[in-house]
């Protein structure tokens, strides 16, 4: 079972400092990746539902920072060796495909092959209002973006017309290091479960029971047959059950026997003085005893 870091770019984690000693931290550890959130801007009293809190709004609201996840990750990628630099998840339908592509391609090159570029479709139409952005729609702009992204990834001339943008013998360079960069489809809903077989490298649901992600694989699985796809070659990342508070290995067996190979944790420090000792006694207690 692999480990990794969620909401790693958060409050306090927006200061470089504290970014890079808790990053280091997090490596040392033995976790195997560390994973941002993004909101360009959030409008102040939305009224937008927050899917991943009881309250339906974000903890801390509109004053919580939250950088740049893809210049954040850069500044990490740069005092670290092995942490995989994961977006958890990237809103890509606003943003525009050919500047995305480009962004995560040198980010990918510059760290090493590093990045994985977790996706979704967004909640807070708000902000797709103020940026001036369809919210209407988003799920199948997102499927065109990813796709126009993968042919400019491979360094050839691109021609795309897709009704969002078009381009003719388009090239974007540098390319990704190994040729591609795997994408991992975001969302705790069926269509976002189909879309992760279908298209795919990953699947990373933001919420749910065991009950629930059981079912969400499932529905994974059988869009990956459905498209002529091998579901054991999507990687699934999860957040760990309310169980694991209590009893993380058991916990973690839980999600391994639901075919889970990633578990993502919130931050267990907020400073780069208490990271450390911090990160090492979730390694001490679960990552060493598996």
């Amino acid at each position: 079972m692999l480990f990794g870091i969620a909401f790693a770019n958060s409050g306090p984690l927006a200061e470089g400092p504290t970014a890079a000693g808790c990053a280091r931290a997090i490596e040392a550890a033995g976790f195997d990746s560390i994973w941002t959130v993004e909101h360009v801007l959030v409008p102040a009293d939305y009224e937008s539902t927050y899917p991943y809190a009881r309250s339906g709004k974000m903890p801390g609201g509109e004053t919580v920072p939250i950088p740049d996840p893809l210049v954040w990750l850069a500044y990490v990628a740069a005092v670290t060796d092995t942490l995989l630099l994961g977006t958890g998840i990237l809103i890509l339908p606003q943003r525009n495909p050919g500047i995305a592509a480009k962004e995560v391609a040198t980010l990918d090159r510059l760290s090493g092959g590093r990045v994985r570029l977790g996706i979704g479709v967004g909640w807070l139409e708000e902000e797709f209002d103020a940026l001036g952005v369809p919210f209407a729609g988003r799920g199948k702009r997102m499927d065109a973006y990813v796709a126009a992204m993968r042919a400019l990834w491979t360094g050839e001339e691109t021609d795309v017309d897709d009704g969002y943008h078009r381009w003719e013998r388009a090239v974007s360079l540098p390319t990704p290091t190994n040729g591609t960069v795997p994408i991992v489809i975001g969302g705790h809903s069926e269509l976002a479960a189909k879309r992760a077989g279908r298209i795919g490298d990953g699947f990373f649901p933001g919420k749910g029971s065991l009950e629930q992600l059981g079912n969400l694989f499932e529905v994974m699985r059988h869009a990956a047959e459905d498209a002529g796809r091998d579901p054991s070659t999507i990687e699934i990342t999860a957040g760990m059950p309310a169980s694991g508070r209590d009893d993380p290995l058991g916990a973690v067996a839980e999600m391994k026997a639901l075919g889970v190979h990633r578990i993502v944790i919130p931050p267990l420090a907020w400073d780069a003085e208490s990271a450390p000792e911090a990160y090492g006694a979730f390694a001490e207690k679960v990552i060493a005893k598996l």
